[in-house]
């Protein structure tokens, strides 16, 4: 365990923002970080993951631990299901191909989202019909002030809409070292017919889908209109999508009758953040050398140079020029430092 001085975070973040840490460590197993986390010297501590749902806008005065925990094991199985256990460190779509070469269903619809396992469960990620939380049985963390370790099952998760425990009352105060998921061996639950899944099937002439199908699916709509963050900067979709009441939707619609909507519940819908955005005039602006894709209203980019402030100013920006025009709040998705 070595600890580094004035480390730049720019490997370690997907939007390529170039902000420094003042100490910087990487830990690879549960009792380095214990010890890491003891270390009373440096009182301020950033816990970094996969860096790809942070937009950091200053440097970094205290310590960055990065989590390089790494493994993959099955604890369990019968002949319907597997249980597998995975380290908080791996990077999430190579998880999700390591499912898929082994068979096992469940996450394939949530290929090629960038970020590692640990943080996942923060957002509950999810893509095209799916969420995290339908495979998620129970993750491992370590409270950050006792240094005792606790098992979180599902229920105790309090998973939302890119939301859950480790977003409210939790936190700041746990640090997941590793997932459980339960994963189907056969008769798969399959998603197909969310977003644009049903079309590139049909396209490629797939009338009964494998889950390495659907994978295969995913990755060609996700890249298709998705900037890879290793060329352009960026964390993915940057806001989440507003939930609005029917009626209100209903009152828009005499303005805008081609908004999009998704149902909820009985009294409310979703609507897309990126319909929003383009309507407002945003999608594939640039603002030098950063601004909002052109594939991809929901992505904001930073085509190399661009500070975490000036695309904290551009998001903020996008919130009020569509809150002006539609009466709407549309919050970010990711955690700005």
């Amino acid at each position: 365990m070595q600890i580094e001085q004035n480390t730049s975070l720019k490997p370690f973040n997907t939007f390529g923002i170039d902000a420094k840490a003042k100490h910087f460590v990487s830990v690879d197993d549960i009792e380095e970080l214990k010890k890491v986390l003891s270390l009373e010297d440096y009182p301020n501590k950033l816990i970094l993951g996969g860096g790809s749902n942070m937009l950091l806008t200053k440097d970094f005065e205290g310590l960055v631990i990065k989590l390089g925990f790494k493994g993959i094991e099955v604890i369990a199985e019968d002949d319907e299901f597997v249980t597998v256990k995975v380290q908080a460190g791996e990077v999430w779509h190579d998880f999700v191909l390591w499912t898929i070469n082994n068979d096992f269903g469940g996450i394939e619809n949530l290929s090629l989202i960038p970020g590692n396992v640990g943080t996942a469960p923060i957002q509950n990620i999810g893509a095209y019909g799916v969420e995290l939380k339908d495979s998620f049985e129970s993750c491992e963390a370590i409270s950050i002030a006792s240094k005792d370790m606790h098992s979180f099952r599902k229920e105790d998760c309090h998973f939302g809409y890119r939301n859950s425990i480790f977003k409210q009352e939790a936190k700041g105060k746990y640090i997941i070292t590793s997932v459980n998921f339960k994963l189907t061996k056969k008769n798969h639950k399959q998603h197909v017919h969310y977003g644009a899944i049903a079309s590139e099937l049909e396209k490629e002439g797939i009338s009964t889908p494998t889950i390495q199908d659907i994978s295969k699916a995913v990755i060609s709509i996700r890249q298709s209109k998705l900037p890879d963050p290793k060329v352009i900067g960026n964390c993915g979709s940057f806001f989440k999508n507003p939930v609005i009441s029917k009626k209100a939707y209903e009152q828009l619609t005499e303005n805008f009758p081609d908004m999009p909507s998704y149902p909820v519940s009985d009294d409310d819908v979703k609507v897309p953040a990126g319909w929003l955005i383009e309507k407002a005039g945003f999608k594939g602006k640039t603002f030098g050398h950063y601004g909002v894709h052109k594939n991809q209203a929901l992505v904001l980019v930073n085509y190399g140079g661009a500070t975490g402030e000036e695309i904290l100013n551009l998001s903020q920006l996008i919130q009020k020029t569509v809150n002006q025009l539609f009466g709407i709040a549309i919050e970010a998705e990711v955690n700005i430092l």
